[in-house]
């Protein structure tokens, strides 16, 4: 524990030999696995409260970046990637100016490297980051200079990843440290008609080695800090993910989009686990030179725990969606979603997704079509 955060830090560990491919731990197993490389325990309590940290104010101002996402060019990396930063931190900077500072200030998932259907993993490796790195020092600069925290996403290189390509939530304090690094907890598989899929290596993914590495509890981070327990997702349509986030104690759910997605799925889960949502999404993108401009942009928005909105992007632009959270005393009187778990947990627990998880265990998709080929078999379910 960071006293001086009061944030939860996990404890990263390099990969051994790894787990053995083959069938996926059980959650019951998570405990026993965890203890090779993180933490033993799962953060729940059976109670209806929740772990925190000490509050840093009673009332935070949250603010969401509709922004651009133009892809960098790939010939001209290091310019392009940093003209990308640059418009983040001039946007920083609009964001705590008029409208007063902001506590919190939250982008989408691409708003460094942009994105690009046709890149292959070689192409976004190139084109992605490193945590830290040049671009995180670069908005760290901007979180200090204001004392607010920022949450983006982005591709990112990994060392202990060589061959992957991970897409990666940062959640960044107001001294401009990086509290935590949330991976995407799995991509949708089976959507695209089998012609191609998503290659980027998600905890799903590699599900067992990942639980070895960071432990049981980081398979659904919940980040516990002085301006709220967060949890980051640009995961949609499984609500049963952010349920458990709740459970775990998540109070502000930070989900990121790109190009387009559905409202309904953003405000219940505002609405089903009385907690707060926000969603980041593009803004409209002339300067992207791969699609149209307008194209997905838009409906960024900030839900109450009752699922009212609070607020919302009435233009496919560039602006800022803001609310205030009256954190403390949220707080004082939330408590865990009520479950009635004994009467479906029978069901779940015989119930098997169309894919199963560690699929990129022993092979990386080289591109979408490759990925398309290679999953083209691995489902479990009957055609």
């Amino acid at each position: 524990m960071d006293q001086k955060d009061g944030v939860s830090r996990r404890s990263l560990f390099s990969a051994g030999a790894g787990l053995a491919a083959g069938a996926a731990l059980s959650w019951t197993d998570f405990a026993h696995a965890a203890k090779k490389g993180g933490p033993d325990k799962i953060s729940i309590t059976p109670d209806g409260r929740y772990e925190t940290a000490p509050l840093a104010k009673d009332i935070i101002s949250l603010g969401v970046a509709q922004a651009r996402v133009v892809p960098v060019e790939l010939s001209n990396l290091k310019q392009t990637r940093r003209a990308n930063v640059q418009h983040m931190m001039d946007l920083i900077d609009a964001a705590n100016g008029f409208s007063g500072p902001k506590d919190l200030i939250f982008f989408h998932e691409f708003p460094i490297t942009g994105y690009y259907h046709k890149w292959n993993i070689q192409d976004a490796r190139k084109a992605a980051i490193e945590i830290p790195g040049e671009e995180t020092e670069m908005l760290a600069s901007k979180a200090r200079e204001y004392g607010c925290w920022l949450v983006f996403g982005s591709y990112v290189r990994d060392r202990d990843w060589p061959e992957s390509l991970l897409s990666i939530t940062t959640i960044m304090n107001g001294k401009g440290e990086i509290v935590d690094k949330h991976w995407k907890a799995r991509n949708i598989k089976g959507f695209f008609g089998g012609d191609f899929e998503l290659f980027t290596t998600t905890i799903y993914d590699v599900l067992d080695r990942y639980v070895e590495m960071y432990g049981a509890d980081a398979v659904l981070p919940v980040t516990r800090t002085p301006i709220g327990n967060i949890a980051t997702s640009s995961v949609q349509r499984e609500p049963e993910l952010f349920r458990a986030f709740a459970m775990k104690g998540a109070e502000i759910i930070l989900r990121t989009a790109t190009g387009g997605f559905n409202p309904i799925d953003m405000q219940a889960t505002s609405l089903y686990n009385g907690v707060y949502t926000a969603v980041a999404n593009n803004a409209a993108s002339p300067e992207n030179p791969y699609y149209f401009a307008d194209a997905g942009g838009g409906g960024s928005a900030i839900y109450a725990p009752d699922g009212d909105v609070m607020n919302i992007a009435e233009t496919a632009f560039e602006t800022l969606v803001s609310a205030r959270i009256p954190i403390a005393n949220f707080r004082a009187r939330n408590r865990q979603p009520i479950v009635h778990s004994e009467l479906f947990m029978p069901v779940f627990e015989q119930y098997r997704s169309r894919y199963g998880p560690n699929l990129f265990a022993e092979y990386q998709p080289k591109d979408t079509r490759d990925s398309g080929r290679y999953l083209r078999d691995k489902a479990r379910w009957p055609k």
